[in-house]
């Protein structure tokens, strides 16, 4: 896709997503044989629930038919959310990430895995887990010293709750 409609889909299409109460995320077009695949990507503070999805992918579909920006041919669009390892890249996305566990690549190389506590305009403050019986230890990252972030799947955390049960039994 290039610059020209990548730019015009997303003034075409942001300001109806943002009137949905959602951020628009990214956009792309893919060819899938001989079709054209439209990916949007939204997201939100609170999350994006089905219903939500499907009004405003009802709203971009209704826009989309009365231009021509797609062009002539036959496309299929897809709305979506980022998933459940997104990428972290702007500032909304760590705050949305507080409390997740995120592998950072850091600039001055290496990695580190770290829940994020807390966000603010210049960087963060994580929680390093424990290794081998050692206590969690906590570290500041400022925006700078990240190259890359990704949100972790954790499927056996405890939450809060979860871990206060097993103190007080």
């Amino acid at each position: 896709m290039s610059t020209t409609q990548s730019e015009r889909l997303r003034e075409l299409l942001e300001p109806l997503v943002t009137s949905q109460g959602l951020d628009l995320e990214e956009i792309a077009v893919d060819s899938v044989g001989r079709k054209r695949v439209l990916s949007v990507v939204v997201d939100s503070d609170t999350g994006a629930d089905l219903d939500r999805i499907a009004d405003v992918s009802r709203a971009l579909s209704a826009k989309l038919d009365e231009t021509d920006a797609m062009g002539e041919g036959e496309y299929t669009l897809e709305v979506g959310t980022p998933g459940a390892e997104r990428a972290l890249t702007e500032h909304r996305h760590y705050v949305r990430a507080q409390d997740r566990l995120v592998r950072f690549q850091l600039t001055e190389g290496g990695e580190l895995t770290a829940r994020i506590l807390t966000v603010d305009e210049a960087g963060l403050d994580v929680e390093v887990p424990g290794v081998k019986g050692r206590k969690a230890t906590s570290r500041r990252l400022a925006f700078d010293e990240i190259a890359k972030a990704r949100v972790q799947v954790e499927f056996n955390r405890k939450d809060s709750k979860d871990m206060k049960e097993e103190e007080e039994a």
